[in-house]
């Protein structure tokens, strides 16, 4: 009889233990799996149909029609080696960067990691204007040495280095800062030379965080519009500058709703693709505090890689916003700077200047909405028992960002504009736009650092008798926590920055920057465009400023990990 019961309840133990696991999965993917889907699928769903549904008829030969012009097939050629061309260039100058933030300690670190992700928060037509002062007709490089790079492919590819810098430092950087170096140095001890001992100790380690970042890059860039728009000019054209000008210009929405299928394809095969390599290649890892593996450069070697990287940081990165300060202070007695305080040249019902504002609280309110639902998703993908549909939910995160933002702002028009889902009149509806693309990079920053936690160290606490909540709340928070602050931080400032979709969806009397620059860029006259400058300036300024706050709650409440 002891026999028997010694050898039932173990089963009923794991059964318990196996019902409590499957609850908490299904209860950590619920909430992100229905966001998506009511602010995600249905919108995008609501606009493909509108342009391939003819009198209730689904008219799929458009596919094969569209995908027939020869013109819409160099579109599609462009936008694809554009893409990988721009990703290799930008983990070739930025990986550099990447190890020096995060094995260096200099003067104004925290100062300059700020600075680094300014450029990626600012409105790509501003970008592209910025580029087109320093490498077009009457630039600074045709001043200085007769040379133009705006009819050539180089200031696309540059502008999207300018742009995405920051992801590479700061999603590598962060797992990078976190390795323990005295695996590679033991490897050294060994006889490896310094060369061979990264290669085989520390890049396999984060490569998961190289992959992701390279993904983003990819995405980011896959789906160019204002840098393409205004440095390509006639000759290049993305997907997602076709899109915008087949929906706006053409007015042909069957088109846009093809080229939007065909892209969302794409993107849902590169992802796919990654989510497998990805998964083969995690592993535990031995990680400790940030603050003892950075030091001072040692020998001519790393400060003259400090030196290089500081040299890239300022021509690349500090240039084109120089040159957007300096436009901004053109008129006299700040002149641009106080005419955002009238609304009286007709841009605006408001002055310019509550955009700030308006920004500010947007942002802060997808912020919680992006960590709130990435920091779900990321727990649920990390649990080692998750399912197919939860494993194959990680690659879905990611569309967002390969999907045309031009279609999903119309979609929220669309889809969001009766009950129970009547949204179009709300103020919600610009941070859930907003929250739609920073919840990828809250889910891609803490993934590689929850699946390097070991394993172990969870199940012991649960043999302990801690319950789920607990074991997140004593072993996974205190390692990761650093990792949501900058997970935070990247969404904070894609916030800021968003405009494909917000610039449908915002409403007149109360713009955000991004906005605000653009239509100030699209109306004639020397005030709109100084003004726009200005903006752009004060969106710099607001972002800096946000990030040096979150480097320094970052560096003062994360010691111990």
């Amino acid at each position: 009889m002891d026999v028997a019961r010694t050898e039932v309840e173990p089963r009923k133990a794991r059964t318990r233990a196996f019902k409590a696991g499957t609850a908490v999965r299904l209860g950590l993917i619920a909430v992100p799996v229905a966001f998506f889907a009511v602010f995600f699928a249905y919108p995008v769903s609501a606009i493909v149909a509108r342009g391939l549904k003819v009198d209730g008829a689904w008219q799929f030969g458009r596919l094969t029609e569209v995908l027939g012009q020869s013109d819409i097939r160099h579109v599609l050629w462009f936008t694809t080696w554009q893409a990988l061309a721009s990703t290799a260039l930008t983990l070739l100058i930025a990986l550099p960067g990447a190890y020096v933030f995060a094995r260096f300690d200099f003067p104004g670190k925290q100062v300059l990691r700020a600075v680094v992700t300014v450029p990626f928060v600012l409105p790509t037509v501003v970008v592209g204007t910025a580029f087109l002062a320093l490498v077009g007709r009457g630039g600074l490089l045709d001043e200085l040495w007769g040379v133009r790079l705006d009819t050539t492919v180089w200031a696309i590819l540059l502008a999207h280095v300018f742009f995405n810098y920051a992801v590479v430092v700061r999603t590598v950087g962060g797992l990078w800062s976190q390795l323990d170096p005295r695996q590679e140095e033991a490897a050294r001890m060994l006889g490896a030379s310094p060369l061979k001992a990264w290669r085989q100790v520390t890049l396999p380690a984060l490569g998961p965080a190289v992959a992701a970042a390279a993904l983003m890059v990819f995405l980011f860039t896959f789906t160019s519009f204002g840098v393409v728009q205004i440095l390509g000019g006639p000759t290049f054209s993305t997907l997602e500058v076709e899109i915008y000008r087949q929906t706006s210009e053409i007015f042909d929405l069957s088109t846009a709703a093809v080229l939007t299928i065909i892209q969302f394809v794409a993107v849902g095969a590169i992802l796919a693709v990654h989510a497998w390599t990805v998964r083969r290649r995690e592993s535990a890892l031995r990680l400790v505090d940030a603050s003892v593996t950075a030091r001072r450069p040692r020998g001519a070697g790393q400060w003259a890689l400090l030196a290089g990287v500081l040299a890239v940081i300022v021509v690349l990165l500090l240039l084109p916003l120089a040159v957007l300060v300096q436009r901004s202070l053109d008129a006299p007695d700040l002149g641009y700077y106080r005419a955002l305080t009238s609304a009286d040249g007709g841009v605006f019902l408001v002055p310019p200047i509550e955009a700030i504002g308006n920004s500010l609280q947007y942002a802060v309110v997808a912020t919680l909405i992006a960590v709130l639902i990435g920091g779900l998703a990321a727990a649920a993908l990390t649990r080692r028992d998750a399912g197919r549909f939860v494993r194959g939910f990680d690659a879905l995160l990611m569309l967002p960002l390969g999907v045309s933002a031009v279609t999903v702002g119309f979609g929220f028009l669309i889809a969001l504009d009766e009950p129970p889902l009547d949204l179009r009149s709300t103020w919600i509806l610009v941070p859930l736009a907003q929250a739609l693309v920073g919840v990828p990079f809250v889910v891609r920053t803490m993934l590689p650092v929850l699946r390097a936690v070991d394993q172990r160290l969870r199940e012991a606490a649960a043999v302990l008798g801690a319950s789920p909540w607990r074991v997140w709340r004593e072993v996974d928070l205190p390692m990761v926590r650093r990792a949501l602050l900058i997970a935070a931080g990247f969404a904070f400032a894609v916030s800021l920055g968003e405009f494909g979709a917000t610039v449908f969806i915002a409403r007149p009397d109360n713009p955000t920057l991004p906005v605000a620059v653009a239509r100030l860029l699209g109306r004639a006259g020397e005030l709109n465009y100084g003004q726009a400058m200005a903006l752009s300036t004060v969106l710099m300024v607001v972002c800096a400023v946000a990030l040096l706050v979150l480097e320094r709650l970052r560096t003062d409440r994360t010691g111990e990990f």
